[in-house]
């Protein structure tokens, strides 16, 4: 009888924890090494937000919360949903869990059946699939365009859904090609979406606040009022509050689901840490000043990567709306040899070839679905940036 889950033979570690392991090895073995693998912004956690974590500790207030959030910040997400995106949700409908990817996870555990399937639009996050399977439903992903900019169609969407759809993940902007959807442009898939009524809308929108000049977020919700009742509007404050230690994320969804979400978490990791939600409760009632700082900061960055990587020949980089990555073409290399004879049949034979001969990690295109390309993220100093993108230039350069 076999020790591990048979489960576990479809499920792949995260590449893109995996590739940053092994530029923190060539790191700490000496080696110069710029990582752009990671996403996580490169600014410290707010002080108005460091300071409420700190009264927090010193007010003792380190024991056990409530499975999915204390009232505090319960009332602070309900706050920010109406104020941010003119939804309205009470308490019985709001989750808080240890970050967003557990959120996620829980909606897909209380959920899922065999035979289940669930739409993801590609290029994706990488976790996504494997969350399905795990959970034990069938991933379903549909290939986007470079022609749409990396957005799912109402057509697509159309031809995909079948009886056993249960839900769309939509997440926008995306990880990883940064592509946003106008309010415009997502009506045709609520349209869709409202002609299934078995299909639910797993909102990721933890890109929110990081969308750039031109590009209006909006969420599936708020843009089609009459599917509030099937969907999941997930975010948290990692990505725009600089925290991604602190492991909070939240969603505000039907009365039925959040209940069940409860009962997963409280069976696996109870509550958040107490500390970590009273710094959250200071991230959502406080100053949003942070935010409107560091979002031209990250535009300023996204364009200067753009530009260096398109003048680079064989590459092709589109500009995203939002997020902090970057999702090139490298069409135009596969082929090509190295100085050592090492053909790039492959993005991962890229990502490998550049990691090991310019010390610049970036994510293989196969990670996320669609292949030939990279990540980078752009969540970095503008020195390091354009240092990465000299040697990126450099290292494709030397193939023929």
């Amino acid at each position: 009888m076999p020790f591990l889950a048979n489960i576990l033979s479809r499920v792949k570690p995260s590449p893109t924890i995996a590739i940053s392991t092994r530029a923190a090895e060539l790191k700490a073995a000496g080696r110069d090494i710029i990582a752009l693998s990671a996403g996580e912004p490169d600014f410290d956690t707010p002080e108005n937000i460091r300071t409420a974590a700190k009264a927090a500790i010193d007010a003792g207030k380190t024991r056990y919360t409530p499975p999915d959030g204390i009232s505090e910040l319960k009332d602070a997400i309900a706050a920010k949903f109406l104020r941010d995106n003119g939804l309205t949700y009470g308490h019985s409908q709001i989750t808080v869990s240890n970050g967003g990817k557990q959120v996620l996870f829980n909606a897909l555990k209380a959920t899922l059946n065999p035979g289940d399937e669930v739409v993801i639009p590609a290029p994706h996050w990488v976790s996504y699939p494997d969350m399905v399977t795990l959970c034990g439903g069938t991933p379903v992903v549909v290939q986007t365009s470079r022609h749409t900019r990396f957005r799912l169609t109402a057509h697509q969407l159309e031809a995909t859904i079948t009886p056993a759809t249960k839900w769309l993940i939509f997440n926008s902007p995306s990880n990883p090609a940064g592509a946003g959807y106008s309010a415009a442009e997502l009506q045709p898939i609520t349209d869709v979406l409202l002609r299934h009524p078995q299909v639910r809308v797993m909102a990721d929108d933890i890109y929110e606040h990081l969308a750039y000049e031109g590009f209006t977020f909006v969420t599936p919700a708020q843009v089609e009022p009459a599917l509030y009742d099937r969907t999941l509007t997930v975010n948290g404050v990692s990505k725009a509050y600089a925290m991604t230690g602190w492991r909070i994320g939240y969603a505000g969804g039907p009365e039925e689901l959040i209940k069940a979400m409860r009962t997963v978490q409280s069976q696996s990791t109870t509550g958040p840490g107490s500390v970590n939600q009273w710094a959250a409760v200071e991230a959502l009632n406080g100053p949003q000043n942070h935010i409107e700082r560091t979002r031209p900061i990250f535009q300023r960055r996204r364009d200067m990567v753009v530009a260096a990587l398109n003048a680079i020949d064989g590459v092709s980089c589109p500009t995203p709306e939002g997020a902090f990555y970057v999702y090139p073409s490298i069409s135009g290399l596969i082929g090509r040899t190295t100085p050592y004879g090492a053909v790039i049949k492959t993005d991962q034979d890229f990502a490998t070839g550049l990691l090991e001969s310019e010390g610049v990690a970036v994510v293989s295109g196969s990670a996320f679905g669609t292949s030939p390309a990279f990540r980078a993220s752009y969540a970095a100093a503008d020195p390091l940036l354009a240092e990465a993108c000299e040697r990126i230039a450099r290292f494709c350069a030397t193939l023929r």
